[in-house]
């Protein structure tokens, strides 16, 4: 089970997402960050905010997250804004 701790150093690295129907798109993990004081199962809840390029917009959905220091995995990714240089999506780990 993945936490907080497993991303907290990985701010400014770069991940891939990668998808049947995408080409490999690179993102940059820009925030790694608690959810409140309590845990559930064991985890304390924490978000993970991601930028990735201007276009394409990515819909909400489950996508493959690879990183040379973390196992592959699958992660449900929600666009959370935009501007003229990237696409910042949003996963949360309850």
């Amino acid at each position: 089970m993945l936490t907080l701790d497993d991303f907290a150093g990985l701010c400014g690295e770069r991940f891939a997402l990668l998808g049947d129907d995408i080409a490999d798109l690179s993102t940059e993990l820009v925030e790694a960050t608690p959810l409140g004081n309590t845990t559930f199962e064991g985890r304390q809840p924490f978000s993970l905010i991601f930028a990735g390029p201007a276009s394409p917009v990515l819909p909400q959905r489950t996508y493959r997250l690879a990183h040379a220091r973390l196992p592959e995995l699958d992660i449900f990714l929600v666009p959370i804004g935009a501007d003229a240089t990237a696409v910042r999506y949003q996963a949360i780990f309850s």
